[in-house]
């Protein structure tokens, strides 16, 4: 029988799907608010052993009947809200359904708001309103932890997304454009991969142990070069970091348009530290020692990734033009166990993929590590 009940909303972005896992593995029963029960990742979480679905629109009038159900019986709680609709709402309700509910653990995903720490840095928007739901959860005395994740490695992609594009050169190669200084470290996870064990561990630690705490999950901590260098060896290929202005190529809603310029001031042009105040990455660590770095992610997880995308750069043969490749056929190469030698291998892939991305990654509104 299942030892805990926990209950999570968002439930396939990448975050709560990826605690949905680990939880699910050691026998947990979780009921899960979903938007709706379509899509790859909704799919896949419907397959594991006690995962109940609770389907419905946070933004919609029976949100607090919603909430009321997916608390019912619950005492620990995982809450990651997005941007879809009126955020802090979403999050307030969450909050007051949950302590009216009687959860003894409610662990909320939340962000900085720069513009607190009196240094004339101008607050993200979409980072001020999770912290504003942070201080209303503080605010009403529930039991809470509070989680901040760093960069997601999965934000790579070789399409053109703003901030995150690895940009494929007509020589195989890629680079990193960006505003953040090159000398500026910054916080690293792979948010499939390791957010679920963390929290599981956070979890099972209790809520006296992380009572009102800020939990940073973020396993290394790189400047830019640093994280290139570490997916060159991932790939085998030369990766470069360039420093300088978004390159906006595709279209964005407005919010995320505004969070954008004001990453690119705040973190960019004033260098205000990605989390200020917050010591990464040994309290990551210390919870979960089994996360998956940079150069592991590129080497392991990205070419799927960039595969299940319709890119097809990674492939030998492929014919030119088709994903990036180049005229010779350039195929992607992959150090020798042990030489330091570079070698060229083929990446072959067989069998269906299910990517693990946002099932609303279609949507207009949808943006890079959003969720």
């Amino acid at each position: 029988m299942p030892t805990k009940t926990v209950a999570t909303i968002n439930s396939t972005g990448r975050q709560a799907a990826s605690f949905i896992r680990a939880a699910s593995a050691v026998g947990w029963h979780v009921k899960a608010q979903i938007r709706s029960n379509e899509g790859l990742v909704a799919e896949e979480l419907a397959g594991l052993p006690n995962v109940d679905f609770i389907e419905g629109d946070l933004t919609g009038p029976d949100r607090n009947s919603l909430l009321t159900g997916l608390f019912a019986n619950v005492k620990i709680a995982f809450i990651n809200t997005t941007h879809w609709g009126d955020e802090v709402a979403i999050g307030k309700a969450c909050a007051d359904a949950a302590k009216k509910a009687g959860v003894t653990h409610f662990v909320y995903s939340s962000m900085p708001d720069h513009s607190t720490f009196g240094q004339g840095w101008r607050a993200l928007p979409m980072w001020s309103s999770k912290f504003a739901i942070e201080n209303y959860v503080r605010q009403i005395g529930i039991p809470a932890t509070f989680i901040y994740t760093g960069i997601y490695n999965n934000n790579f992609s070789s399409l053109p997304y703003p901030l995150f594009q690895m940009e494929l050169q007509e020589d195989g190669s890629f680079v990193w454009q960006a505003p953040f200084h090159p000398d500026d470290p910054l916080p690293w996870l792979d948010a499939e991969h390791d957010v679920g064990p963390a929290l599981l561990q956070i979890f099972k630690m209790g809520p006296n142990h992380w009572k009102g705490q800020r939990v940073t999950l973020a396993f290394e901590k790189l400047t830019p070069p640093q994280a290139c260098a570490r997916f060159a060896r991932g790939l085998g290929r030369p990766v470069t970091y360039r420093h300088g202005p978004l390159k906006i190529q595709v279209p964005v809603p407005s919010g995320y348009r505004e969070q954008l310029a004001l990453l690119q001031e705040t973190l960019g042009d004033k260098r205000a530290p990605y989390f200020p105040g917050l010591e990464y990455p040994r309290e990551g660590r210390s919870l979960w020692e089994g996360y998956r770095g940079m150069e592991e992610y590129a080497r392991e997880v990205f070419p799927i990734e960039e595969y299940a995308n319709g890119l097809r750069w990674m492939e030998e043969g492929a014919a030119p033009g088709e994903g990036g490749v180049d005229d010779d056929g350039a195929r992607p190469v992959t150090p020798s166990a042990g030489s330091g030698v570079v070698s060229v291998q083929p990446v072959r892939f067989s069998g269906a993929y299910t990517p693990r991305s946002h099932p609303e990654a279609l949507d207009e509104d949808f943006f890079v590590g959003s969720t």
